[in-house]
């Protein structure tokens, strides 16, 4: 069953805050949720942080870590290269049938790229996309990474969104496959909001812009 229209104005995601997790404990039970869930399993968001961690998408090449010191580099399942995760970061892991309401990849992604954008806009900043470069930025900075999973329909993984984490790690590594891609964090916007207040907007803008781009494709 797919929803309708007037199903998807009342569409409620489970929210979930899990607090500072390690990744590979999250990301086993992102696979283990979408390998076991059916027709009527809840769609879910998870916001969490995670302690310091490089991540390698099934993009991603060694040549990309430079100098990782003593973080961990663990290979992953979603899609893209390689970023860096840790305090300060928050990731919101979208778990969701999009086959169920009608959604492609494309469109996921470009609902995660506004609900960011929608969201700094609030702040007077002016955020946007790249072409062939998933994510969000501000001027030529990165503030945001996007990478996903699809399997039998459902999704996993999601947005890494810099709130105020330490940039430094940054350095040990080619963001994304790009050499000398300059990273930036919404406090460094002049940006003082705390961390519940921004996921909660992040949650409206998404359930917001689902509801927007099937509307433009009914």
């Amino acid at each position: 069953m797919t929803l309708k229209e007037n199903q998807l104005k009342n569409y409620n995601l489970d929210v979930h805050d899990l607090g500072i997790t390690e990744y590979d404990s999250v990301w086993s039970k992102m696979k283990n949720y979408s390998r076991t869930r059916n027709t009527n399993s809840s769609d879910l968001i998870w916001f969490t942080e995670h302690h310091a961690i490089y991540t390698l998408g099934q993009n991603g090449k060694d040549e990309h870590i430079i100098n990782p010191g003593k973080i961990k580099i663990l290979k992953v399942d979603r899609g893209g290269q390689v970023t860096y995760h840790g305090p300060g970061q928050i990731m919101m892991y979208i778990l969701m049938d999009i086959k169920r309401i009608e959604l492609n990849i494309r469109q996921l992604i470009s609902v995660l790229e506004e609900s960011i954008i929608n969201l700094l806009s609030e702040y007077n900043v002016k955020a946007h996309r790249k072409e062939n470069a998933p994510g969000v930025y501000v001027n030529s900075k990165k503030i945001a990474s996007i990478g996903l999973r699809i399997t039998r329909g459902c999704s996993y993984h999601g947005l890494a969104l810099n709130h105020n984490t330490d940039l430094k790690p940054f350095t040990g590594i080619n963001t994304c496959g790009y050499k000398n891609l300059d990273i930036i964090n919404i406090s460094d916007l002049g940006i003082d909001e705390n961390k519940s207040t921004i996921q909660i907007k992040l949650e409206y803008y998404f359930k917001k812009n689902i509801f927007d781009i099937k509307s433009h494709s009914a």
